[in-house]
């Protein structure tokens, strides 16, 4: 459910980039508790009286009664919301907002983890690290970035922190594609081959295998290139988390989404079940179920409708559908039955699935 919490401060991070704070009554705080890595959706109505969503990232350490909530938002060309949110939200505004969701998440314990991050991908991370340095004494983190310039780098002070608070436990590694550094790595992308040569060398016995965790996050190439690195070192499949910020449009790139397979013949129904209540109502000719369910129920759980941020995840229970993108959901999500269903199409006449699942 979302509800409309008050801008307190919009913080220039960089040219095109800003941390917005939002206050959470105290009535609403447990409501709103995180954990460390997880995002929020936040919902506007445009001029055109259209409604418009999108998902951010909290940045700060992850809290069970949180009197803010921080997220970090960086200017997409031709994006509504980013527009709105760097170049028309003040103080003092309000913005509609989910309660926290998400799996990409560590939650603190003893061990070695690590990060590959590009561009905006650190907001999550941020809060992992930061949760993770403050709460496990036994814990190290190693933050691998790749940005622009320095210019364009997000959160370069809070990051310098946490540098400056546990210099023995966290390691700073920076990858600029577009300046050279006066010392450190050269310029240039993180592509397959590069991880491969360059993680090694960073990072000290027992080695790659070895680390408890790793954590991708930023657009699909760098996140690809850094999971296939890792593979090829010998990283099991199990300890690599991905969180996908930009997958483009591009169709048949996506995890684990399968081929596409003929609609089935004649009338389809959906069944779901949301907030403990189900319902059961006819597709439209080139639905997905996600748009078949909000016909029916405006308050079914989606932010990207895009196979991203995995907000309309729901357990497939009867019926079979094909997902033309799937770019959140992990392969034990996908075995245990678990579909996007802002991506899922039927592929037998009847399809019932649980929000709540």
């Amino acid at each position: 459910m979302f509800h409309p919490l008050r801008v307190t401060t919009v913080e220039q991070l960089t040219d095109d980039s800003a941390a917005l704070t939002l206050e959470v009554p105290p009535e609403l705080r447990a409501m709103y508790a995180y954990a460390p890595g997880q995002h929020i959706a936040l919902r506007r109505t445009n001029e055109r009286g259209e409604e418009v969503r999108r998902t951010y990232s909290l940045c700060d350490p992850a809290d069970s009664a949180p009197e803010t909530l921080r997220v970090g938002v960086r200017l997409v060309e031709g994006g509504e919301f980013s527009t709105y949110a760097l170049k028309e939200l003040t103080a003092g505004g309000t913005v509609e907002v989910l309660p926290p969701t998400g799996r990409f998440i560590l939650e603190p314990r003893a061990g070695r983890f690590a990060a590959v991050v590009g561009g905006s991908g650190i907001t999550p991370v941020l809060s992992i690290a930061a949760t993770l340095l403050k709460r496990q004494p036994e814990a190290r983190f190693c933050l691998i970035r790749s940005d622009r310039t320095t210019a364009s780098t997000m959160f370069l002070e809070e990051v310098a922190d946490l540098k400056n608070r546990y210099p023995d436990r966290f390691q700073l590694v920076t990858v600029l594609s577009r300046e050279e550094q006066h010392s450190g790595l050269a310029s240039g992308r993180l592509d397959e081959k590069r991880l491969t040569a360059l993680l090694p060398a960073l990072l000290s016995a027992p080695g790659i295998p070895a680390m408890d965790g790793w954590y991708l996050c930023g657009p699909l190439g760098l996140v690809e290139n850094a999971s296939k690195a890792l593979r090829s070192l010998g990283v099991p499949r199990s300890r690599i988390h991905q969180e996908i910020f930009h997958a483009g449009t591009q169709p048949g790139t996506s995890r684990n989404a399968g081929p596409g397979t003929a609609v089935p013949a004649g009338p389809v129904t959906v069944s779901a079940t949301l907030a403990g209540r189900g319902g059961t109502w006819p597709m439209d000719d080139g639905e997905s179920v996600l748009e078949t369910v909000l016909r029916n129920r405006a308050d079914a759980p989606y932010a990207c409708k895009g196979g991203v941020c995995g907000t309309c995840r729901a357990r497939l229970l009867t019926g079979e559908v094909h997902m033309d993108r799937n770019f959140a959901l992990e392969p034990d999500e996908l075995n245990a039955g678990y579909v996007l269903a802002c991506q899922s199409h039927p592929l037998t006449p009847k399809v019932t699935v649980d929000f709540d699942a």
